[in-house]
């Protein structure tokens, strides 16, 4: 039981965390990000998937490890096609 009360902490505190970090950061500035960021995302997947392959904790495990692979893969696959289009923005025609 703490060990769920100790990763539900840790989980707020992230999405607190989260949320203040970008909301400072100016929007001339999301975009550069975004390239970052899918790298970070890319180590959550693969903890994700790591995740997903233990059985520690049983169902609960499962459901989040599912959300987190599918969170984690819109991500990557998002940021990607941002990246990609801002990219193209500075090509020659």
């Amino acid at each position: 039981m703490e060990t769920y009360i100790l990763l539900g902490f840790v989980l707020v505190l992230s999405i607190y965390l989260g949320l203040e970090l970008i909301s400072k950061v100016p929007s001339t500035l999301h975009t550069p990000l975004m390239s970052g960021a899918n790298a970070i995302s890319g180590i959550a997947l693969v903890g994700a998937l790591m995740l997903a392959v233990g059985d520690q904790f049983g169902q609960l495990q499962e459901v989040l490890a599912f959300l987190a692979v599918t969170f984690a893969s819109i991500n990557v696959f998002g940021g990607y096609l941002v990246t990609n289009r801002m990219l193209k923005m500075f090509k020659k025609k």
